[in-house]
């Protein structure tokens, strides 16, 4: 394997802890997340952090029943996203998986960037949820200085779009993932 894999098994293993600490009265609830529920971003970070995550490595588009579905209707909605997320992964060890690029429907990108967006799909808004619900999203630094660097890279792509808000401050001090989340729109402080 290689860095990227191991980045997106510390990811995947806080944003399964996440979800599993999450409420069924908190599905309703605002997110942080402009215009989402805590359900809504629950089902944004199924979709895209797990499936999304194991059909990239397949080289699979999303069949529309998967983007269609509201995951966090299902009781058991958390374990069945950690399952996922742990096919997702073990997809990524496939041979060749690192090889070549993804088509991503709209352009093509290599495997390693496509694996490191989902990285930063598994943090930030594994972070979302976390804050969206009381919980913390924590990850080692070296982890948080590869988000840093991933974010950076593509931040202003995001914002084109309204996935990114405006930069936040971050504090002098901050560690790599809050400023990689400030960098984002996010403000890790409050």
């Amino acid at each position: 394997m290689n860095d990227i894999h191991t980045h997106l098994g510390v990811c995947a293993a806080e944003a399964a802890r996440v979800a599993r600490g999450v409420t069924r009265e908190q599905l309703a609830a605002p997110s942080v997340c402009t215009d989402w529920t805590v359900g809504e971003l629950a089902n944004h970070l199924v979709l895209y952090s797990a499936h999304g995550l194991e059909h990239r490595a397949l080289r699979e588009r999303l069949p529309e029943e998967l983007t269609a579905r509201d995951f966090a209707a299902d009781p058991d909605w958390a374990e069945r996203y950690a399952a996922q997320l742990d096919r997702a992964l073990a997809a990524w060890e496939g041979p060749g998986v690192w090889d070549g690029e993804i088509d991503l429907g709209f352009t093509a990108m290599p495997a390693t960037v496509v694996a490191s967006l989902l990285v930063k799909e598994l943090a930030v808004h594994g972070w979302d949820l976390a804050r969206s619900t009381g919980q913390d999203f924590e990850v080692p630094d070296p982890t948080g200085e590869f988000l840093l660097g991933v974010v950076a890279e593509h931040a202003e792509v995001y914002r084109g779009y309204d996935g990114f808000a405006a930069p936040v401050e971050s504090a002098p001090d901050a560690s790599a993932f809050s400023r990689a989340l400030a960098l984002s729109g996010r403000d890790p402080r409050r």
